[in-house]
């Protein structure tokens, strides 16, 4: 089973509204509560993206360590996301560049023995206090994962899975699947073979598929790790394309080692590096964060450059 049919599994046993059409208001009252033996805290109270300004803050971060067991992975990151912006994180292998991602839905919660320290402050709630369910953060913020991983079904099904777990209504599943699989480039590509199996898809067009799944439940928050690193020029000048389009709906974080794809799509480009203790154990860090055309035209740090110009990596 891969991470996202874990994600998606955990959330099979919630009783959770229907889903809603883009745009539609959400009350400050709790939304997409799930039955459980304690309270929860809802983290869909702010303004829908047509309602935001720009500029708003999705999530400030402060302090981020990230541990899996005794072994520290990622130190004192702290930066915010900002709403309808693409976001890139760069920075060699090993560095906790997916680390500090998946820590935006709390999937390092699904590796045992991970633990992550500091605030991470989501619209005014924080993500690691108890009381807020990780299921509902995770149906908020939605991922798209490095390999196209569709499920063993047919393409409608791998649409229509999340919003089925979500309560909605059977009639409703048809407009969903439409809406998903335009928004995502897909629509006139597979229209007339809905039923036939997502592995028929190339490549691209399964990582678009995916891409698909993830936005049909109406997430805040698209997280892309490495989306294009297994696809051709071809494929991957079309996702770029699509990202650029979907910003306008979504906040998108991705994780790229293509540092002239993080140029090309990103509006803030934040660039992390690995430091060595006197063990040998390596730990990332963030260097920089700053608009992606001041990151690549003029660096304040010198470890960006020469991570920028090729001289490390």
């Amino acid at each position: 089973m891969t991470p996202e049919e874990a994600v998606m599994t955990q959330e099979s046993d919630a009783s959770v509204p229907e889903v809603s059409e883009p745009g539609a208001s959400r009350s400050g009252e709790a939304v997409g509560a799930l039955a459980s033996p304690r309270p929860r805290i809802d983290v869909s109270g702010a303004a829908t993206p047509e309602g935001r300004a720009d500029t708003q803050t999705v999530f400030h971060c402060d302090d981020i360590h990230v541990y899996y067991g005794d072994f520290l992975a990622l130190r004192n990151v702290s930066l915010d996301i900002a709403a309808h912006e693409v976001t890139a994180f760069i920075g060699p292998s090993g560095c906790g560049k997916t680390t500090f991602l998946r820590c935006f839905n709390r999937m390092n919660e699904l590796i045992e023995g991970a633990r992550v320290e500091g605030s991470i402050n989501y619209h005014g709630v924080e993500l690691y206090q108890d009381e807020v369910d990780p299921v509902e953060v995770r149906r908020r913020v939605g991922m798209v994962f490095q390999k196209p991983n569709p499920f063993p079904k047919s393409i409608y099904d791998n649409i229509a899975y999340g919003p089925r777990l979500a309560g909605a209504k059977r009639s409703e599943l048809d407009d969903i699947v439409e809406r998903s699989l335009t928004r995502a480039a897909l629509w006139d590509e597979v229209r007339d073979r809905l039923k036939t199996s997502a592995y028929g898809l190339s490549g691209g067009q399964q990582q678009r598929l995916c891409i698909a799944r993830a936005i049909a439940v109406q997430p805040d928050v698209v997280l892309m790790d490495e989306p294009c690193s297994a696809l051709d020029p071809i494929a991957t000048g079309r996702i770029e394309e699509l990202i650029a389009e979907l910003k306008t709906e979504y906040t998108i974080i991705i994780v790229t080692h293509n540092m002239q794809q993080a140029a090309r799509i990103s509006d803030m480009t934040a660039f992390f590096s690995v430091q060595a203790n006197e063990m040998g154990q390596r730990t990332g860090e963030l260097v920089e964060y700053a608009p992606t055309s001041l990151i690549f035209t003029n660096p304040d740090d010198p470890r960006t450059e020469a991570y920028i110009t090729g001289r490390v990596g």
